[in-house]
């Protein structure tokens, strides 16, 4: 039940999927779950091209890790959410700051937005984003999941092993002071990400906005204060 704007109580009516024709049942939940979930709703009537833009804008909100006229890489930015929230922020859409997008797939343009269709695992990619900066990151972020296969052990190792890499990309890219964000899920496989992140970070932390889904396992790494190569 929730209150409507008069006060009043009513009762919330969960849209159901039938199950039919050539639909299987985890398509079936997985749009139940998109119709009766509020932050998809809220995405739409924003302008935001996903719910995960919510995510960052509370992360941001309470570590301030978006300034006017910083330089931001987002890695497997598509469709562009954390992109559209950067570019506001850090002022990119009023030529202030500096946002770069870079993804396999292909993606709309977004106002104050730089995007680039390459893989940030390439040798040549930290080179190819410098150039497109005028300099080093400030912040790099990360909203991407590793390809799952069903048996967990093995896509806790995909999903940590590519923020890894990702860490390791961050590295090459940040100012000394620089920020990396990126989702990761929780297990007992990150001890080696996390020994990792100490050791080039002041400061590292998990965080889980109330945008993530509360049933998923799904958490932010939060690694503030490059040290510097």
């Amino acid at each position: 039940m929730a209150k409507d704007t008069t006060g009043r109580l009513h009762v919330q009516v969960k849209t159901k999927v039938k199950t039919g024709g050539k639909r299987k049942l985890s398509s079936k939940l997985w749009l139940e779950r998109q119709l009766n979930d509020p932050y998809v709703a809220k995405a739409k009537a924003a302008g935001y091209r996903s719910r995960a833009a919510f995510k960052l804008l509370e992360i941001d909100d309470k570590y301030r890790l978006l300034k006017p006229g910083m330089a931001v890489v987002d890695l497997g930015a598509a469709p562009g959410g954390w992109s559209q929230i950067a570019a506001k922020r850090v002022g990119s859409t009023e030529g202030k700051g500096k946002v770069v997008a870079i993804d396999l797939l292909e993606m709309p343009e977004i106002p104050g937005v730089d995007f680039a269709q390459l893989d940030f695992m390439d040798n040549d990619a930290p080179e190819k984003l410098t150039t497109m900066l005028g300099g080093g990151a400030d912040v790099v972020m990360s909203d991407m999941a590793a390809n799952t296969t069903g048996h967990r052990k093995t896509d806790q190792l995909r999903i940590v092993g590519l923020v890894e890499t990702a860490a390791a990309f961050a590295c090459d890219v940040l100012k000394p002071g620089g920020t990396f964000l990126a989702k990761t899920f929780q297990s007992g496989a990150d001890a080696d990400l996390l020994a990792q992140l100490k050791r080039d970070f002041a400061t590292v932390r998990h965080v889980k906005p109330a945008a993530s889904r509360q049933d998923s396992s799904e958490r932010y790494v939060l690694a503030t204060g490059f040290r510097g190569r």
